[in-house]
């Protein structure tokens, strides 16, 4: 398995891209286009599943990585929920509302895939290259401290 050296490189952030190109194009045939709130909704919820594995990619903190991954997939399944909606109105196809969910639903569980290996890692991350573990500062009992 190769080394990830840039966000681009993940799988997931790759099908999130696909589904805001599919979603892009969806929005910008009528009757879509005219629905202002689900479009601006669509549009949003798939930019931002690809901009916080992006973003939680180059904070350089397998914690924050782990935030990160916790929102995109939420807005993965907000995305989701939004093709329902965009089915349900005959702005979308069949054919475009399965293809785009099953990419939906792939990042989710790669999500969680990836959530489950970072949580296992030892790895901190980036950012804490170099740094010395200082010791746990043992307090004893703090009540002892206050009488």
């Amino acid at each position: 398995m190769a080394t990830i050296q840039r966000f681009e490189d993940l799988e997931i952030w790759q099908k999130s891209r696909l589904l805001c190109t599919q979603i892009f194009d969806y929005i910008r045939k009528d009757p879509f286009c005219n629905d202002f709130k689900l479009l601006n909704q669509i549009n949003s919820s798939s930019g931002s599943t690809m901009d916080n594995i992006a973003e939680g990619f180059e904070r350089g903190s397998r914690n924050e990585f782990i935030q990160f991954l916790s929102i995109a997939k939420g807005s993965a399944g907000e995305a989701k929920s939004q093709l329902y909606r965009a089915s349900d109105r005959n702005y979308i196809t069949k054919l475009e509302f399965d293809s785009s969910y099953n990419i939906a639903d792939s990042i989710c569980k790669g999500c969680n895939g990836m959530i489950s290996y970072l949580n296992a890692s030892p790895y901190k991350g980036e950012k804490f290259k170099g740094r010395v573990e200082e010791p746990a500062l043992d307090y004893g009992n703090l009540s002892d401290h206050f009488t």
